[in-house]
């Protein structure tokens, strides 16, 4: 993989994540409704003058042109602007809210990934059997169920018929000053609900993929020769054929991360977990033009982020390609 690839696909990063700014910032300003007003309401009171000092301070009485040039410039210097409503650098807002939501996140990719890859290995092994029946029925499942109405149903069970898991927060207050390892369990007892809520959907898609992808593989001829040479069934399905079904997994995995944050945003909503949904959510309902745009700054960051982080596994997993640049 040579110093080219990596120089090209960067410079596309950054070209795409200027087009995002330009066009998340000419969205939000075409949605109906003026901060000016919010802003004042919060105030006590909504008096033109009010209005108008507003919009100097915050710069809303510019040409829309030149607030996009001053916040594009801001962005390249890391300055995302300050919030309307928290009044607080939104750099500062967004730093204290994207640890969880990459938490959230990570540990659903993961989750979904490792039990889908696992569950379409072992469909895959007898295709008219109980397990493949099994996968193809949850597969289906798991495209139609809204993730939002997942959640809602399982704070419903276990809540109040199996009082297991915590269902809002991250953590539990009396916790919060105890040790470093009572807060790492607290946390991944506040984390098990969100994350399947959010991995349960992709789990299904990982696990019908990997199921067609390891029968595409299996009926080659390199895997009827390990066989025939003697090779343990494991060795052949770990070994040999799952290495090159995963190739399809890991460019949906990249395809789909973007899905993966959007989906978060409603789970941190259903959960109250304390990342950049709520923060979002709360920046949309206020109008708060900087808050809502740095939110989608950096989710779209770690699309890119992804992105890359899949061309490079791609190259890593298939040889063939890893002289090209």
């Amino acid at each position: 993989m040579g110093m080219s690839f990596l120089l090209r696909r960067l410079s596309y990063g950054l070209l795409l994540m200027l087009g995002v700014v330009v066009l998340n910032f000419f969205l939000i300003r075409l949605a109906p409704g003026d901060p000016a007003v919010v802003i004042a309401g919060d105030m006590g009171g909504a008096t033109e003058e009010i209005l108008e000092s507003i919009r100097e301070e915050y710069g809303l009485n510019k040409p829309v042109l030149t607030q996009l040039w001053i916040y594009i410039s801001g962005v390249a210097q890391g300055d995302l602007g300050d919030s309307f409503f928290f009044n607080q650098p939104v750099a500062k807002l967004i730093g204290e809210r994207i640890s969880p939501t990459i938490l959230l996140v990570i540990t659903a990719q993961l989750l979904s990934i490792m039990l889908g890859v696992v569950l379409g290995v072992l469909a895959a092994r007898k295709p008219n059997g109980v397990m493949s029946a099994f996968v193809s029925v949850f597969s289906t499942i798991g495209y139609a169920v809204p993730v939002f109405w997942t959640g809602i149903m399982l704070i419903i069970l276990f809540a109040s018929t199996f009082p297991v898991f915590p269902v809002e927060g991250m953590q539990s207050i009396k916790l919060r000053n105890a040790g470093f390892f009572t807060q790492a369990l607290d946390i991944a007892h506040h984390l098990v609900l969100p994350a399947f809520t959010l991995a349960i959907i992709y789990l299904a898609q990982y696990a019908r993929l990997s199921r067609a992808s390891m029968l595409e593989v299996l009926s080659s001829d390199y895997i009827r020769t390990a066989r025939a040479k003697g090779a343990s069934e494991g060795t052949v399905l770990f070994k040999h054929a799952l290495r090159n079904a995963a190739l399809p997994i890991l460019t949906v995995a990249g395809l789909q991360f973007g899905n993966l944050i959007s989906g978060a945003l409603l789970v941190e909503t259903v959960f109250n977990w304390p990342g950049m949904g709520r923060l979002a959510f709360d920046s949309i309902l206020r109008r708060d033009y900087p808050t809502i745009m740095g939110v989608l700054f950096f989710a779209s960051m770690m699309v890119v982020v992804a992105n890359l982080i899949t061309d490079i596994s791609y190259r890593w997993a298939d040889p063939r390609l890893r002289g090209r640049t």
